[in-house]
């Protein structure tokens, strides 16, 4: 018999960071360097980017050399763009990295040590490639048995609109009130900054519930595992990957993303964004497979491009409209309060 697979190792990566923009010219796309910006802040000393990038951080532009006078030791790739990919143009700016003394860490499909110029420059200066999207070995196919334990799910009406930051938020404000509470990382960024997981879209079809299991194993009846979300089960594209997540952690409780005013699928602006009560109706439905008595705690609005009044003024409206609490876990607040007791509800 094959010995059973054991939670993902921690992860090692050296901060502090300079964070890598490429050439980005859509911020859905540079969700790693915002999401380390924002959770791990105090890890990341600045950014870099070329020419024709028109994304930003907020951080202080520097070069390689210059983060590295300031204390920095490793560059991290900050984008996740469609299909993983590492454009050959990038290749100039990662050596200057490696040569000024930087690690590279990326969470790309593409692999840094298959870059013949990469690999040999880091092994001539003593530097790491990192590639994060590196599944464990031995992952099991799923075997669908209910686990102890409570398990939150964050779900969405796409990608890249705020489901690893709901799981942040809603992990961090469980711990708050002083209940167990682990946030589980699905993907390059929630990885990173939680310094374990599994990259689930990097992940052989079979085996991505098996996956999701392993990442939230048995636990006590009290304790809850917050599992990042990915993709979304009416993207073109992504949604194999949704449902194999949502068969895997076996939700009691799921909470909706969604980001107003996004009319249109990322990157497929033929698609049309399903309405929050379609992705509700469909997760409840597919996650019942696995667990009868999952149910929505409520929705997560990232309202980001809101003014404070508007935002609220909408929050209230979506409670009324779909009777269930709505919050944007960033702004926190009462309705935010009021999404977390609903989560906790028996």
């Amino acid at each position: 018999m094959s010995a059973t697979p054991s939670a993902p190792a921690p992860l090692r990566l050296d901060p502090p960071y300079l964070l890598f923009l490429g050439d980005v010219d859509e911020a859905g796309f540079a969700k790693t360097a915002f999401g380390l910006r924002d959770w791990a802040g105090d890890r990341c000393t600045g950014e870099y980017s070329l020419p024709g990038a028109t994304v930003t951080t907020g951080l202080p532009m520097m070069t390689p050399a210059e983060a590295v006078k300031v204390g920095a030791r490793s560059l991290v790739i900050g984008v996740a763009n469609p299909g993983g990919i590492i454009p050959p143009h990038w290749i100039d700016a990662l050596a200057e990295a490696l040569e000024a003394g930087l690690d590279i860490a990326s969470g790309m499909h593409v692999r840094l040590a298959d870059d013949p110029r990469l690999s040999e420059l880091a092994q001539r200066h003593g530097r790491r490639l990192v590639d994060i999207r590196t599944p464990p070995p031995g992952i099991p196919v799923a075997n669908g048995r209910k686990r102890s334990g409570k398990r939150l799910l964050t779900v969405g009406t796409d990608c890249a609109l705020g489901k690893k930051y709901t799981a942040l938020a809603i992990a961090r404000a469980l711990a708050g009130r002083g209940i167990a509470a682990d946030f589980r990382a699905t993907g390059q960024t929630g990885i990173m900054v939680a310094g374990s997981g599994i990259p689930i879209d990097s992940v052989v079809a079979d085996f991505i519930a098996g996956a999701a299991e392993l990442l939230s194993p048995d636990a006590p009846q009290d304790h809850w595992d917050v599992i990042e979300g990915q993709g979304s089960l009416f993207h073109p594209s992504y949604s194999g990957v949704s449902l194999g997540l949502l068969h895997g952690s076996q939700p009691d409780v799921i909470v909706l993303c969604h980001q107003p005013g996004r009319t249109h699928t990322l990157g497929h602006a033929g698609y049309r964004l399903p309405s929050i009560e379609e992705v509700v109706e469909m997760a409840l439905k597919l996650g019942a497979r696995t667990n009868p008595a999952i149910r929505c705690a409520g929705v997560a609005l990232n309202t980001s491009a809101l003014t404070e009044d508007t935002a609220t003024v909408l929050m209230g409206a979506e409670r009324d409209r779909l009777g269930l609490p709505v919050a944007d876990p960033i702004r926190g607040g009462p309705e935010f309060d009021a999404l977390i007791d609903e989560c906790l509800r028996e």
